[in-house]
């Protein structure tokens, strides 16, 4: 569903007057809408969420307007089996402007539509999320890669700031920034809406200067580089391309935005090169298709690595450092009844992890290294991996 309500503590389970799983009396209890520490799991060097309930809730658009309930969901979200959409349907988790429906209802335009779930959220690295700066209107952290910075998709808890609302006792706070999931470094966040509206207007103006460090394939040039090339982001492949407009041609329509990155290199031992990288625009991937708009892309990056490097490289992307520690397959999970109850109905229990999810996150060579604006800087450690 497109819209989330607050989500309920883990605790808080389905009560009825009823044992039956299939139960039309859903209650949920004891609301808790800030992460706790004992929501985390450590297992295998990831951090866990233990499963909670959820109700995620949205509008019936124009392109689900007369369908039945259980084929927009069949159709729309395919993550779950037909079964378990007719199941959820006829015991009231799926319910149409708060009321239960035969599960051949025809959904009209604007109706609210509210699905009741028990929530698995993919693990992220085990990094903690280290505090740099922490002042009363403004706190600074290194985030570590993999770990989202807000509730997004999938993620809610398994943010930086659901980790801190449940490790620091932090909240609310207003990110002034975003960093890409895969990416460190340094994150700012005002812990009050005006100090949020200062940075932002700043950010918008034009008067923040960024910085972040890469370590990309090859000797990257010794004189600094400037890069003008249009990003244009594809939302449905989740990447980017760039283009130079100045190539295009008068037959040929520029697509994407401008943007523009300054490109310094810091070091080179003849595989790898040191990059600092400033950007004065900020477009989606703008760093990362730029440095491969270059032919020097990030040495672990599986989105933008060239198809001409060498497999070697490649396998870069997907392998774990030697000096990491070595992750546990998520099939390793032994389920315990002391880490969470299983939901009857859930598609995922008794996993800990979402159906499908097979990915080994490691952190991509692209780290935020300092923001500065009109009377402040706050800067941010180098990673262990910018060493050549």
């Amino acid at each position: 569903m497109k819209r989330k309500q607050q989500d309920k503590s883990d605790s808080g389970a389905i009560t009825s007057s009823s044992s039956n799983s299939m139960n039309t009396d859903l209650v949920l209890q004891s609301p808790s809408y800030l992460s706790q520490k004992q929501d985390y799991i450590f297992h295998g060097g990831r951090r866990h969420v233990r499963p909670y309930y959820f109700e995620f809730i949205s509008h019936v658009n124009k392109r689900w307007t007369g369908k039945t309930i259980v084929d927009l969901f069949a159709d729309e979200f395919k993550g779950r089996p037909r079964d378990y959409y007719v199941g959820a349907v006829k015991c009231g988790r799926i319910r149409v402007d708060g009321e239960i429906v035969p599960v051949s209802y025809i959904v009209k335009s604007s109706q609210k539509i509210t699905h009741f779930l028990h929530r698995h959220e993919p693990p992220v690295m085990t990094d903690d999320v280290v505090i740099l700066v922490n002042e009363p209107d403004v706190v600074t952290v290194c985030k570590p890669a993999s770990i989202p910075v807000h509730p997004c998709g999938q993620y809610r808890k398994n943010t930086v700031v659901g980790i801190l609302e449940a490790e620091h006792d932090m909240g609310p706070l207003f990110p002034i920034h975003r960093l890409d999931r895969l990416v460190s470094g340094l994150l700012i966040i005002a812990r009050n809406a005006a100090k949020a509206d200062f940075f932002r207007q700043q950010i918008e103006g034009g008067m923040v200067k960024k910085r972040y460090i890469a370590k990309v394939i090859g000797v990257f040039p010794e004189d600094e580089k400037l890069v003008e090339a249009n990003i244009n982001y594809n939302g449905s492949e989740g990447r980017s391309t760039a283009e130079d407009a100045k190539s295009s041609g008068d037959d040929k329509k520029v697509k994407g935005k401008p943007a523009c990155t300054k490109f310094t290199r810091i070091d080179t031992n003849g595989t790898h090169s040191l990059v600092l990288c400033e950007p004065v625009t900020g477009r989606t991937h703008q760093i990362r298709v730029h440095l491969q708009y270059t032919g020097h892309p990030i040495g672990n990056d599986p989105l933008y690595l060239n198809q001409h490097v060498d497999n070697l490289e490649t396998l870069i992307a997907k392998r774990i450092d030697a000096g990491e520690k070595k992750m546990v397959s998520p099939e390793d999970y032994v389920y315990s009844s002391e880490d969470f109850s299983i939901d009857p109905m859930c598609t995922n229990c008794p996993k800990l992890i979402p159906q499908g999810y097979e990915e080994h996150d490691e952190a991509l060579w692209l780290h935020c290294v300092r923001y500065s604006g009109t009377g402040w800087e706050y800067e941010c450690p180098y990673p262990s991996w910018a060493s050549l």
